[in-house]
This record gives structure tokens, C-alpha cells and sequence, in this order.
């Protein structure tokens, strides 16, 4: 059986930085895992949470993948107003699209529902964000 080794505290930059990358090359589980594990070390480390978060909802494609209900829970453990709100619309947009993309009957009022939950999330977001920052619009 192999042991877990974990992460050294002075690696935590260069994990978070490998996390980013792994997201990029459409591998989120790897970036998921190396988010876990800086978790481990610093369980408020926001960056390491808004990847983890990010990770997770890239997920939701798969048909076995991302649980948006640990990713909603993640989300609460944020700091900033802005940055809940604006993670947690990503969540509902990606759960609707989802949905819509597997064309079940009956799943266009709850895709609707829920790209709704995002545009208000955005619109909460886009109130409190930093200067200079569009992302919620």
C-alpha cells in the first residue's frame, strides 16, 4: 500500500501554481487534489478554497464528476462578500448548463431556476466588488 506523503509548507506557492496549471489543461480532479492537500496546511487559504471551488465546478461536465453541494459549502467558508457571491453564482451557472447540455425532459425550468440564482448572485456580487473588477458582469 503506498502512504500519502504531504505537502511541505514551503511548497505551498509552487502547489497553488501547479493547481492553476492543471485547471488549464482541463485536468480539475489533479487540481482538486493539490488544493486538498494545501487545505491540509492552511484551511483558510482562500486562493487554495476559490481553486478548489473552481476545480469542483469544472467537474460538473462529467457525468461522475464535481458535487455542487461541497463546492456551495467551500464557497461559505470565504472571506470576502464579494468573492461568496460571485463563486456561488459560477456554481448555479455551471449546474445549469449541465443540466441543459444532457437535454433531460423536464430540465429546462430547473436550468432556468438556476441560471437565475446566478444572475442574482452576480448582481449581489457586482454591488460589493473591488474597483476594477468586471468579472461579475
Amino acid at each position: 500500500m503506498f502512504k500519502l506523503k504531504p505537502l511541505s509548507r514551503t511548497g505551498i506557492e509552487a502547489a497553488l501554481e501547479k493547481a492553476r496549471h492543471y485547471r488549464l489543461l482541463n485536468e480539475p480532479w489533479e487540481a482538486e487534489s493539490i488544493c486538498r492537500d494545501v487545505l491540509t496546511l492552511q484551511p483558510d487559504r482562500q486562493e487554495a478554497l476559490v481553486l478548489l471551488v473552481l476545480a469542483i465546478s469544472d467537474q460538473l461536465s462529467d457525468e461522475a464528476g464535481g458535487d455542487p453541494e461541497e463546492a456551495q459549502r467551500i464557497v461559505a467558508q470565504l472571506s470576502d462578500d464579494y468573492q461568496r457571491a460571485y463563486y456561488a453564482g459560477i456554481i448555479y451557472e455551471r449546474r445549469a448548463k449541465r443540466l441543459l447540455s444532457h437535454g433531460t425532459l423536464g430540465s429546462g425550468p430547473v436550468a432556468f431556476d438556476w441560471l437565475k440564482k446566478a444572475m442574482d448572485l452576480y448582481e449581489r456580487a457586482e454591488s460589493v466588488r473591488p474597483p476594477d473588477n468586471d468579472d461579475a458582469i
